[in-house]
């Protein structure tokens, strides 16, 4: 029996027939895309299906970049030009509608991706936590900026500026955090934005277009629904924009950019893929390792750029990890999002469960087995979790980032083993390591730290703190996230400058004593 709580039923769909542009929320006539959950609503197994969003072209595209470019204005529009502190005011009051809008976007948040309640709830809190840590890291800036500096006979006001035009796309996976994670330092630094939601968790922007409408002035921020094909790649080729920050494939980022007619103006900042190694070490703690890597590998399905997605295991202790990680994989509670005590949910992409079945088949012909005893098992809309052990680098699970529930594990007897998969790697995000004993360790990490951008010591990767850098080597990011670092990557150092004379000096007097100049301001922001 499918019961469902009447709190978490969907009773009627969302048609999304709106969207934001200029400042002015617009009637959608055009064609539209249904949007489905792959959670059922019924006792025989049927996908629900949630509403619809805009099937959105190449106008509506221009229409959108053209408010974004009307509203920079060369830099002399109203939001680039407007003092730090009239920024934050319009922050303040996006935060307090935001607030208001939780139950709604938690709900579907659980829905549309199925991610758990719980992590659901975590993530529109620590949205909200972000967007207050920024606004207080910009205020810091803003104090550090309200001076004059000497150096030469010069004297210089130097500041941060914003870039320009941000074409800004998001995740599914994090389709409310990480997207914020880009689109509010990009608003904050007085740049204006194109914003389009993630395929999987686009319904969930429907309750917050309304406060971005009316927190911001118009063409600030504006948000357009459709394939990326369709929409992005238009909003490229015109050369109009002046940043891309997305958090996705490196594929789709490489797309973008080849389509921008002057890629040396293009600023970059990408969130990407990743194939994050644990390293287990003989004298690993294996009770605290087990669960640590259980909840690196299978947090929200292992459906995370930061998720561990190969475990490298000694061999001295391979048998005793696998026998005991096994059991606890097996253990996890699967079920729907709201569901008490839930660690594994719906897979929000369709063909998940297929791909998945696929790495399972490629790694069995190749000569690994299924360690634990469920794994495999599939489900309407889920498989569980295969341990695969001995997997080699011909398997397809080693090489591709499988963002899903698998687990592959490689035996390994000289350390150097996994160092020099690292360094052959694609990817530069983060690793594990876990081990005890200092003398080891210590080599360790001072190669990894110049292989990886974050090592974590007996502990799984992830993201948070916000207020900790976020980024990595080779295909894995380009430029820095975190709340200190994502407000300079979405600005630029510009200053004003005089020689030390009396003219000089009676102008900047004159315009400090006058506040004319929003820039020329040693105005305090307590």
């Amino acid at each position: 029996m499918n019961t469902i709580p009447e709190i978490y039923k969907i009773n009627e769909t969302i048609d999304q027939l709106e969207y934001l542009v200029n400042g002015a929320l617009k009637k959608w006539n055009g064609n539209t895309t249904q949007v489905y959950s792959t959670i059922s609503s019924t006792d025989a197994y049927k996908p629900t299906l949630l509403g619809s969003i805009p099937d959105m072209g190449e106008s509506e595209a221009m229409d959108a970049l053209d408010a974004a470019t009307g509203a920079y204005n060369r830099g002399q529009g109203v939001w680039p030009t407007m003092q730090v502190k009239d920024r934050i005011e319009c922050m303040e009051v996006f935060i307090e509608k935001m607030k208001a809008k939780r139950e709604e976007v938690v709900k579907l948040l659980t829905w549309e991706i199925g991610k758990s309640l719980p992590d659901s709830q975590k993530e529109f809190d620590r949205t909200i936590e972000y967007i207050q840590d920024t606004i207080e890291d910009c205020k810091q800036m803003d104090r550090d900026a309200a001076k004059f500096q000497k150096h030469d006979g010069v004297y210089a006001h130097i500041k941060r500026g914003p870039l320009g035009v941000v074409l800004c796309l998001g995740p599914y996976n994090y389709p409310l955090n990480e997207t914020f994670a880009l689109l509010i330092p990009a608003i904050i630094m007085g740049n204006t934005t194109i914003f389009k939601p993630a395929k999987h968790g686009v319904l969930l922007i429907t309750p917050l277009l309304e406060a971005f409408q009316t927190s911001f002035p118009k063409g600030v921020v504006n948000v357009i629904f459709g394939r990326g094909r369709a929409v992005a790649g238009p909003i490229m080729q015109t050369g109009k924009v002046d940043v891309l920050a997305l958090i996705g494939n490196s594929k789709s980022a490489n797309a973008l950019q080849d389509q921008h007619p002057k890629s040396n103006r293009l600023r970059l900042v990408l969130g990407l893929e990743a194939k994050n190694p644990a390293i287990i070490l003989p004298d690993a703690d294996l009770p605290l390792t087990i669960a640590e890597c259980l909840a690196g590998t299978l947090s929200f399905n292992g459906q995370r750029c930061t998720a561990l997605k190969v475990v490298y295991v000694h061999e001295d202790i391979a048998e005793d990890f696998n026998a005991q990680f096994a059991e606890r994989v097996d253990g996890l509670k699967f079920g729907n999002p709201w569901e008490d005590g839930v660690k594994l949910t719906p897979l929000p992409e369709p063909g998940k469960p297929a791909y998945i079945q696929e790495l399972i088949d490629d790694a069995a012909s190749k000569g690994a087995r299924i360690v634990n005893k469920k794994g495999g098992q599939h489900f309407d809309n889920y498989i569980w979790p295969a341990v695969l052990y001995p997997v080699t680098k011909d398997m397809r699970v080693y090489q591709e980032e499988q963002f899903g529930p698998i687990i592959p594990i490689v035996p390994f007897t000289d350390i150097e083993e996994p160092l020099d998969d690292m360094a052959e790697s694609n990817y530069g995000q983060q690793v594990s390591l876990f081990g005890k004993d200092v003398y080891a360790l210590a080599p360790l990490i001072d190669s990894l730290v110049n292989l990886v951008c974050r090592v974590n010591l007996n502990s799984s990767c992830q993201r948070g703190p916000d207020v900790y850098p976020f980024t990595g080597r080779k295909d894995s990011a380009q430029a820095t996230l975190s709340v200190h670092d994502a407000l300079r990557s979405f600005s630029i150092r510009t200053f004003v400058a005089f020689k030390d004379n009396e003219l000089n000096n009676e102008t900047i007097e004159k315009l400090l004593e006058t506040k004319l100049s929003n820039f020329v301001s040693t105005d305090y922001i307590l």
